[in-house]
């Protein structure tokens, strides 16, 4: 599960009516939601919620590192509150579900050091596609 809200309330930030909805709605496991989602599933708990204020608390959680933006094919920008535990993601070709996996070994050691270029590696992203059940029980 997230521990988003805890992370927060730790950092001292400001959690508004607004900004805890939004937390809470980025709360739980596999969370990858639109903000269009996010936006639909805050003005369940918080009817006067705006659009433009589920944008703008993103942006800030984004940019503190305590939320990371998915992208994947051209989709919409998904929201990802696992900023904290090392994981990939999982991509149904069919539907867009998104679930986190956490492969075994150092993806940054699979890459040879003659493909490095001599770039000093910080990170790594993997995503592995396929299709998710329901999908592959239609095809």
């Amino acid at each position: 599960m997230s521990d988003l809200l805890e992370r927060l309330r730790n950092r001292g930030w400001r959690l508004t009516a607004q900004r805890r909805v939004v937390a809470q709605v980025l709360d739980g496991d596999h969370i990858h939601y639109t903000a269009d989602e996010i936006h639909a599933r805050a003005v369940e708990m918080l009817p006067e919620i705006s659009r433009a204020t589920v944008y703008n608390t993103l942006g800030e959680l984004v940019s503190l590192g305590e939320v990371i933006e998915v992208s994947t094919d051209g989709r919409a920008k998904r929201y990802d509150p696992n900023a904290h535990h090392a994981h990939q993601h999982l991509v149904c070709q069919s539907c867009g579900t998104i679930r986190d996996v956490h492969p075994t070994g150092d993806p940054l050691a699979s890459l040879p050091d003659g493909e490095r270029y001599g770039f000093t590696l910080s990170g790594v992203e993997v995503t592995f596609r396929g299709l998710c059940p329901a999908c592959a029980q239609v095809q």
